[in-house]
């Protein structure tokens, strides 16, 4: 254990030491791969274009085939786009949703048929940006906070501090209610639910600017920064240090932001420190592209009731 990063005795130091049990930081501790800080800018810039999957499934196929352009299933690659998977070609295994896992194939590994069809823009120019404008991504993320107990205020605030989160003592606030579902009757599903964190944001904020605020602080909670009411909701890491956690939050931050077209300062930290460090912190990886994940699921859907909701 290195004191440079992690206080002893520590939730951080506990979860370093049973990186053995997460694939991703497994990967990150027993190789060189991605702790140089270039090589890890250069890892973020092929996940954040990679937005036709989730950000861990992204990482999974940069590790298997760091120059893949889109990959797709042969089902998919056949029936959508008119083309055929080549004889021989080498999977890539990624993870299946509500399944273990899948096998894709780069577009390299296919040809073309007689009925083939262009491939979306996002593969044609993976970097272009997609308008810079949040659409009902905020909401839905905000809405959603409500499930982990998250209460979000506007307040007045200077330019140098855009948001923040902190855990709180919710045993004399007024419960939350977040709605989900409909019972037999048709009517709508209401879960009470304590308030365990304090979000605060700038009042002063542009649309896009305040997602972006959102996500980096939902991102030191995701990452375990503040704990966790429950393990198996996402990890407690306390104690990591603060170059660490900053790094974390932005690194989040920047892949969710960009993956949606949104330009957010995030960018301009990442590439800052790789022009000053020649290492990156001692971070997770593993970390990193599930708390992205789940803040990405945020701003798309409705999300189910944690399970000891009332």
């Amino acid at each position: 254990m290195n004191d440079k990063y992690y206080e002893h005795d520590t939730p951080a130091a506990e979860w370093a030491e049973q990186s053995t049990k997460h694939a991703l930081d497994e990967l990150f501790n027993a190789t060189y791969a991605y702790r140089s800080s270039k090589e890890f800018y250069n890892l973020i810039q092929f996940v954040r274009s990679f937005h036709f999957y989730s950000p861990y499934n992204a990482f999974l196929i940069h590790i298997q085939r760091p120059g893949a352009r889109f990959v797709a299933p042969p089902m998919r690659w056949k029936w959508k786009y008119g083309r055929t998977v080549k004889p021989n070609a080498n999977p890539i295994v990624i993870l299946q949703p509500m399944g273990p896992v899948m096998f894709v194939f780069d577009i390299s590994d296919t040809e073309e048929g007689s009925n083939a069809r262009p491939l979306p823009d996002g593969v044609v120019k993976p970097f272009a940006v997609q308008g810079g404008k949040i659409g009902d991504e905020l909401w839905r993320t905000e809405d959603n906070a409500i499930r982990d107990g998250i209460r979000i205020h506007g307040h007045k605030t200077g330019s140098q501090r855009a948001g923040s989160i902190q855990c709180v003592d919710g045993r004399h606030l007024p419960l939350l209610v977040y709605e989900y579902g409909k019972d037999n009757k048709g009517n709508i599903r209401r879960y009470r639910v304590p308030v365990r964190y304090e979000l605060l944001m700038s009042q002063e904020l542009s649309p896009e600017s305040r997602y972006a605020t959102l996500v980096h602080e939902l991102a030191h909670l995701y990452l375990g920064h503040l704990g966790t009411p429950n393990k198996k909701w996402w990890p407690d890491r306390q104690g990591l240090s603060r170059s660490a956690v900053e790094f974390e939050a932005e690194t989040v931050s920047y892949l969710v932001c960009k993956r949606l077209g949104i330009e957010t300062t995030s960018e301009a930290y990442l590439s800052g420190y790789v022009k000053n460090h020649e290492k990156v912190p001692q971070i997770s990886l593993e970390c990193l592209m599930k708390a992205a994940g789940i803040i990405e699921s945020m701003g798309k859907k409705r999300l189910k009731p944690r399970k000891d909701a009332d």
